[in-house]
């Protein structure tokens, strides 16, 4: 398979599955796109073990270990006919990308793997705030680091806001999830949060299966809900700060994913009715902003 292969395979993968990062994808330079795509295919792929319900989690832990064997065999140079591995090598290599940023974020897709329990049955919790920022980081935030080596930056105080970014973005799919996460064993609100507005496991997972609401738990989603709107602060401080052939891009994926946000706050925190998203309509409005953003920087370039 040659590179332009491997890419264009990334690509379909990314078209196919990435929703709303795809939009961002497209006001991108050629080359940043095809990066963008490659990265997305391997978070995908590892996502997609770690969720594969086919297996149990021992097989699913199987699977991923020789997957990830496979990938530091490509790493270090060895052969390889995995066109993800073959386009993220070349991203790697054109972009600065260290081996360790994409190991932290294989850690945290693999997170969901480890034993995080309580009770017997199982159920992955995380107890504080600060337990779930570190995974947020792990599954968002390392991602916002290798994106904004793709973007292009100059200032090291990017790397900060680019973590905080994560962390808002992840937080938003925690709130969008909640219902379909108890559905696979997990509650991402942290414990002691749950506890302050005396919402036990088994009422979330009541809420889950179609109980009402109570103002308490709208109340607990709302503090997360603030949470992450703090953080989508840094996102504004961020984008200055970037390359302008990239801020267009960024500018897109803020703003769907904020607005996802300000959908879920307009509910007042009920995601267990229906699963709430941007239409594709307004998405597409954002991308033909975008667009309009992307073109008027290169005018000024």
């Amino acid at each position: 398979m040659t590179l332009t292969e491997a890419y264009l395979e990334c690509r379909a993968i990314a078209r196919r599955e990435a929703k709303n990062f795809y939009y961002s994808f497209r006001v991108l330079p050629q080359h940043k796109s095809d990066a963008m795509c490659a990265v997305y295919a391997f978070m995908r792929r590892a996502d997609d073990i770690a969720d594969d319900e086919s297996m149990s989690v021992a097989e699913r832990r199987a699977v991923m270990s020789e997957w990830l064997q496979s990938w530091r065999d490509a790493q270090a140079g060895g052969e390889s006919a995995d066109p993800i591995f073959l386009a993220v090598r070349d991203t790697q290599q054109r972009f600065g990308i260290s081996d360790d940023l994409l190991d932290q974020l294989v850690q945290g897709t693999t997170m969901d793997l480890e034993p995080r329990t309580v009770g017997e049955d199982g159920l992955q919790t995380y107890a504080t705030f600060d337990e779930l920022y570190r995974y947020c980081y792990l599954v968002a935030s390392v991602v916002g680091l290798v994106c904004i080596r793709i973007f292009g930056y100059t200032d090291v105080a990017a790397e900060k806001l680019a973590e905080e970014t994560g962390i808002a973005f992840q937080l938003t799919n925690i709130l969008r999830d909640v219902k379909e996460d108890v559905e696979r064993g997990r509650i991402y609100l942290p414990l002691d949060l749950m506890d302050e507005f005396g919402v036990s496991i088994e009422r979330v997972r009541a809420l889950a299966s179609g109980a009402a609401m109570h103002p308490n738990e709208r109340s607990m989603l709302s503090t997360i809900g603030a949470r992450a709107d703090e953080y989508y602060g840094s996102a504004k401080r961020l984008l200055p700060l970037i390359d302008a052939d990239s801020q267009a891009a960024l500018w897109v994926l803020v703003t769907i994913y904020h607005d996802l946000l300000l959908r879920i706050g307009k509910l007042d925190g009920d995601v267990f009715s229906h699963r709430v998203k941007v239409p594709t309509g307004a998405k597409i409005w954002v991308l033909i902003r975008g667009i309009g953003m992307a073109a008027w920087k290169r005018a000024l370039g």
